[in-house]
């Protein structure tokens, strides 16, 4: 098996072994959540894929080691670590998406709105040191979840699920009463995330690597030309 095919079976049997974990109250959890990242960015490099992809993705890995210490000071860093990440999707959504337009417009709205009502809604539950910080990131993880609207739908798809998962794990900072098995629906958002990110800024960044072949009629045009020069 290649390793561009051996890497998302490595990457799967992982997610699954600590989804699985996480149900069962395994310890196993806390060794399979650090090596996803690192697998899904081997992945991306297998496939030739944008080395700041996979930078993106090893920020995800930090984070996601930081907040398994707990605490405040390992919780900021670990929404820094995430930050970094976002910063190198906006980057890569910048490269290979489309401009903005009508569409665009309008779930900048939307995203703007939802942002706004679900800080104001987190913001008396949670300690005084997080509150901006808080925010602040939440902004920053809207505007790449907006910006991946403008590739693949997969990246967009990956963007709002980031989206999900964070404000899950927000809501569980702030003290709101969380659902039966939180922890699994909050890694189950993000491992989607993560992928549907990382595939949809690869196809993206794939295709724009791509040079266009002739069209038909220059196709056809070039085979005339071609009989044309051979004639006596």
């Amino acid at each position: 098996m290649s390793p561009s095919r051996a890497f998302p079976v490595l990457f799967g049997a992982v997610a699954l072994a600590h989804l699985g974990a996480l149900l069962a109250g395994s310890a196993v959890a806390l060794v399979t959540k650090p090596a996803l990242m690192p697998l899904l960015a081997a992945y991306v490099l297998t496939r030739g894929g944008p080395r700041l992809l996979a930078v993106a993705l090893l920020f995800g890995c930090g984070g996601d080691v930081l907040l398994q210490i707990g605490g405040d000071l390992p919780f900021l860093l670990g929404m820094a670590s995430f930050a970094a990440g976002h910063g190198c999707y906006l980057v890569l959504c910048s490269r290979h998406g489309s401009p903005g337009g009508a569409r665009t417009r309008r779930l900048a709205a939307g995203y703007g709105a939802a942002w706004l009502v679900t800080v104001a809604l987190l913001w008396p539950g949670l300690e005084a040191g997080l509150r901006v910080p808080v925010a602040l990131y939440s902004l920053l993880l809207v505007t790449m979840a907006l910006c991946a609207t403008r590739t693949l739908p997969l990246a967009a798809a990956g963007g709002a699920l980031f989206v999900v998962s964070d404000t899950l794990i927000a809501t569980g900072v702030a003290g709101w009463p969380q659902a039966p098995a939180a922890q699994f629906w909050v890694m189950l958002t993000y491992i989607g995330a993560q992928l549907l990110l990382a595939e949809g800024l690869l196809r993206s960044a794939e295709g724009a690597g791509r040079t266009p072949g002739p069209s038909s009629d220059e196709r056809r045009r070039q085979r005339t030309a071609s009989r044309a020069s051979t004639m006596p």
